[in-house]
């Protein structure tokens, strides 16, 4: 990697922000740090392993082991202010010792993916920005894009559903075409539902200038600083805009992810609440169609639309050309070769004794002093949860298979093919015009496709996807023991208690009446489950996906004592639907049932990163934070947790209680 190069060369070596480059079972403390930033080649870190995270409540780890944030955000905390921070003190920490030696800053703020939180202040900017609707904005972005000279003026707009509805097209076994991937017509929505998507426009305009103001304190830094002009900047985004929100935008991506969509009805009463603590919200399709003007679709997919970003090069000391427009064709893969071949440094064949292989990518220098010189790049390979293209000397075959739809039968994917030199929008098909030409290009993609190691190919759900078992550090047990005063253990390599009945048992020891706090919590408010002590009762609350908060009190109150076991088991009773479980949640003390009540348990994860496990508090939102006594992060006082055992084996709870009653006489 870059840093590790750089870092052999004596630069100084930063990061701050999102990771997501090591796999799951790497992201804990009781494993490996080799993928982690700093076994990587970063000398300094500070950010969140994951693919995403609360802007007000984040994950985060500062260097090799986590951190809590340093403010909330009623004292006015959010993560980008906060990486900001960061990357200034470390650039401070190294120029106040060594000030001639140079550094490699890796900035990637969370912003701005979801979940799109945002300062109030910053929302407000945009206010009625958006009420014309995202297919006038289309055409108002087309037009300026022609008057900067971005694109072609011959440029034209494609559908807003340009691969099909659900009325239009089907799989080949019949399956449907996937809802997620229909956009709404803006004439077709009733005036609340126009309310809310421009108000979901808004707070993404003000995550976005917000981003962009603490880029500019970044960089007015380094220019008070006299760093500026002779610093290599290159700013680019990681995709196009996303269609993660559905036809009706989202106010809680987690329902995304347990293969729930989102309902009007639920998402209008938290308008005012987007952006805030209160939502983990994503606009609808409809502004990820405006936001990639003039391109089809979004992430996920292989158009223009998932895959043509903005690339901003600025190198004052080292480049004639100013706020100049560059149409070559290149890749994020080539932003590597390029600072290498302005720094004069040549990749080594091997670090720290591994051979490397051979760079995909290409230098893009070239093109800062010669706008009208021929791209370097000649072929690009794109395959994406079923979605797949292939560019090649300015032609481009692309399918039409729906991404996560299922549909699988590959081989009967329907290929169509542009020259995007002249058409960037993709708009016309000319498959039926040079078959030969896209016989030429689809037998390149299978050959990428080897190559890169493409295959098998897959397009299953996003919940089918994340239940997958994945490798995790220790083997799947019946049993796991937690303890207070350590680090939150992620969800990926905590118990899974999904579609299945479980057992919680904290031993705990409660000298006198008034105990209070949580015992076990994990998930946030976005969906997750809670053992907690209020007004002397048991209680446990399971948040389903935020939707509803089942909460289950215990009719007596909590005695008093040593090795005192309080539980709470849940006994799966069936599944309505398919992988939501319902059955009974039943508290015990002891033996002694004090509570029970019917509940239902979601299918998919609490969250996709972040609000680990925790024992004795409750870190970041809070499963239930209206419930729960006290002040965040709601530690347990009054007693002491020894320990907290989950249970998922499946037997019966009071044969789980006489055992623990026999391993605490052993003890």
């Amino acid at each position: 990697m870059l840093p590790e190069i750089l870092g052999e060369l004596g630069w100084n070596t930063y990061m701050v922000g999102k990771w997501h480059l090591c796999p799951e079972d790497e992201m804990n403390l009781a494993s490996t740090r080799r993928n982690w930033p700093s076994g990587r080649g970063f000398e300094r870190w500070y950010g969140f392993l994951g693919a995403e995270t609360s802007q007000w409540y984040p994950e985060l780890v500062y260097d090799n082991h986590p951190v809590d944030p340093p403010a909330s955000p009623e004292n006015g905390y959010h993560l980008t202010v906060d990486l900001t921070d960061k990357a200034l003190e470390f650039i401070r920490d190294a120029k106040a010792v060594a000030p001639e030696k140079p550094f490699f800053l890796y900035y990637a703020p969370g912003a701005c993916h979801a979940p799109h939180h945002a300062p109030k202040e910053w929302i407000e900017k945009y206010k009625g920005r958006f009420d014309m609707g995202y297919e006038a904005m289309r055409e108002q972005t087309l037009a300026r894009q022609k008057e900067l000279g971005l694109i072609p003026k011959h440029t034209e707009l494609p559908p807003i559903n340009p691969i099909g509805t659900p009325e239009t097209r089907s799989g080949p076994d019949g399956k449907p075409f996937p809802m997620m991937d229909v956009t709404r017509p803006w004439d077709s929505l009733s005036d609340a539902e126009k309310q809310l998507f421009s108000r979901m426009a808004e707070v993404y305009a003000g995550f976005l200038a917000h981003t962009d103001a603490e880029i500019g304190r970044l960089l007015g830094f380094l220019e008070e600083n006299e760093m500026l002009e002779n610093t290599l900047v290159v700013l680019v985004s990681d995709n196009g805009a996303s269609g993660e929100g559905g036809p009706n935008g989202s106010v809680n991506e987690m329902k995304f992810i347990n293969g729930i969509p989102d309902n009007i009805e639920d998402n209008l009463p938290l308008l005012d609440d987007l952006g805030s603590t209160k939502t983990y919200n994503h606009y609808p399709n409809g502004w990820a169609m405006a936001f990639n003007t003039p391109f089809k679709m979004w992430k996920r997919y292989e158009f223009e639309g998932g895959t043509s970003d903005p690339c901003i090069i600025s190198w004052p000391a080292g480049m004639k050309a100013r706020g100049e427009i560059r149409d070559q064709y290149h890749h994020a893969i080539d932003v590597v070769p390029t600072i290498l071949d302005v720094l004069g440094v040549e990749a080594p064949a091997t670090i720290k004794g591994h051979v490397q292989s051979q760079f995909d990518g290409v230098s893009m220098r070239y093109s800062a002093d010669d706008a009208a010189a021929p791209t370097t790049r000649r072929s690009q390979f794109y395959a994406m949860l079923g979605s797949r293209a292939i560019w090649h000397d300015g032609w481009k075959a692309v399918t039409t298979h729906p991404t996560l739809s299922g549909w699988s039968h590959f081989n009967d994917d329907e290929w169509e093919l542009y020259n995007t030199d002249v058409d960037r929008s993709e708009l016309h098909n000319l498959a039926a015009e040079r078959p030969d030409k896209l016989r030429e290009m689809v037998n390149l993609w299978h050959v990428e496709a080897g190559a890169n190691g493409a295959f098998p190919l897959d397009d299953r759900s996003a919940l089918e996807i994340i239940l997958t078992p994945r490798p995790v550090l220790t083997p799947a047990r019946d049993r796991y023991v937690y303890f207070p005063d350590t680090a939150d253990v992620p969800e990926s390599q905590a118990v899974n208690v999904r579609n299945r009945s479980y057992v919680i048992g904290a031993l705990v020891d409660i000298p006198a009446a008034g105990a209070e706090g949580i015992l076990f919590a994990h998930g946030s408010r976005f969906g997750g489950h809670a053992l907690f002590i209020k007004d002397n009762r048991l209680h446990y609350v399971y948040n389903f996906i935020g939707m509803h908060q089942q909460m289950v009190v215990g009719s007596e109150d909590v005695p008093t004592g040593e090795n005192l076991i309080l539980s709470a088991a849940f006994d799966k009773t069936g599944e309505d639907p398919p992988g939501v479980a319902n059955g009974v949640l039943s508290l015990f003390h002891g033996d002694t049932k004090v509570g029970e009540a019917p509940i239902k348990t979601q299918p998919g994860k609490f969250v996709i990163g972040g609000e680990g496990l925790c024992i004795g508090r409750d870190s970041g939102s809070g499963v239930n934070a209206d419930e729960y006594p006290g002040q965040r992060p709601w530690r347990f006082t009054g007693g002491t947790i020894k320990r907290v055992a989950v249970d998922v084996s499946g037997e019966p709870y009071r044969d789980l209680e006489r055992e623990a009653e026999a391993m605490l006489m052993r003890e």
